[in-house]
C-alpha cells in the first residue's frame, strides 16, 4: 500500500484516477454497488485477525455461559450461509456490559460486547445484529473506506502541494461531510439490506429486525444519543433505517420461506 501510494503521488492527477478506475473497481454481493478497493482481502484479512487478538487480549471476555452459548448458535447459522470465502470463524461475547454493540472484522472474527444483550432480547434479536455486522465484512466496507481515504490522500498532495495547513483543513473538513460521512450512511443501510437477508436465510424470521432496531432507538433516546443531525453522523436516523427495513420485509420473507432455510 506504501508503495502504491508513491508511486501514484509521482504521477498526473489524471493518470492517477484512471489508473484506480481500471484495476481498483470493485462490486458489493447481491446489492451490484461499485466500490474502491486498493486493500487486498489478504492484507484487510490480515489486519483482522491482529485486531482481533489485541481485543481478545486487552478486553475481558464473559464468563455467561448461556449469553456465549446463544452467540455460538446464532454465529454458526449465520456463518453457515454468510458468502465470506475462506473466514476463520470465531464468535466472541465481551464483558461489557455498558457498551451496546458489535463488530465483524474481515476474516470472520465477530465480536459482540454483552451491554447489547438486553437489546436483542432473544435469538433472532441477536440474529439482526450478528447478519449486521458479518454483512459489512461480506462487503469490505472496512477496506473500502481505508482506500478512499488512501485516495483522497494523494489526491490532495497532487492538487494542494505546499498550501497551508488552514487550506488543508478546510478540505479535509469538506472531504469527510460531503463524501465520508454520507458513503459511511449508505455502508451502514447497505450493511442492513444484506444482513436481513443474512438472517431470513439462516432460518430467522426477518420481521424480528424491525423490534430490534425499533427498541435500539429507544434506548439511544434514552440515553441521549437519539438527537442525531444526519450530515454530521456516521449512522442513518433511525427512522430511515426502519423505513428502509419495513420496505425489504417482503423480499427478506420469500428468502426466509425457502425450504431450505426452515429452522
Amino acid at each position: 500500500m506504501k508503495i502504491m501510494r508513491q508511486r501514484m503521488i509521482m504521477m498526473p492527477a489524471g493518470a492517477v484516477l484512471v489508473t484506480v478506475l481500471m484495476v481498483a473497481c470493485a462490486t458489493v454481493p447481491e446489492t451490484g454497488r461499485s466500490q474502491l478497493q486498493l486493500v487486498s482481502p489478504a492484507q484487510e484479512t490480515q489486519l483482522g485477525f491482529q485486531e482481533f487478538e489485541k481485543l481478545k487480549k486487552s478486553t475481558p471476555i464473559s464468563k455467561d455461559a448461556a449469553a456465549t452459548a446463544q452467540l455460538q448458535r446464532v454465529g454458526k447459522r449465520i456463518a453457515a450461509i454468510a458468502p465470506l470465502p475462506n473466514a476463520q470463524w470465531e464468535f466472541v461475547l465481551f464483558d461489557q456490559p455498558n457498551t451496546p454493540n458489535a463488530f465483524c472484522l474481515p476474516g470472520g472474527k465477530v465480536g459482540v460486547f454483552s451491554g447489547i444483550l438486553p437489546i436483542t432480547k432473544d435469538d433472532a434479536g441477536l440474529a439482526t445484529v450478528v447478519g449486521h455486522e458479518v454483512a459489512h465484512a461480506v462487503a469490505r466496507h472496512g477496506a473500502e473506506r481505508m482506500s478512499e481515504g488512501t485516495l483522497f490522500q494523494i489526491l490532495e498532495e497532487l492538487a494542494l502541494g505546499r498550501s497551508s495547513p488552514a487550506t488543508r483543513q478546510v478540505v479535509q473538513q469538506a472531504y469527510g461531510l460531503g463524501l465520508a460521512l454520507p458513503h459511511s450512511r449508505k455502508q451502514e443501510l447497505e450493511a442492513d439490506h444484506l444482513g436481513l437477508l443474512y438472517m431470513a436465510r439462516a432460518g430467522y424470521q426477518p420481521r424480528e429486525a424491525l423490534g430490534f432496531w425499533k427498541r435500539f432507538a429507544e434506548y439511544k433516546n434514552k440515553n441521549g444519543g437519539g438527537k442525531q443531525i444526519e450530515f454530521l453522523s456516521t449512522h442513518p436516523l433511525d427512522d430511515q433505517r426502519i423505513r428502509q427495513i419495513e420496505g425489504l420485509i417482503p423480499q427478506a420473507e420469500m428468502e426466509y420461506r425457502k425450504p431450505a432455510n426452515t429452522p
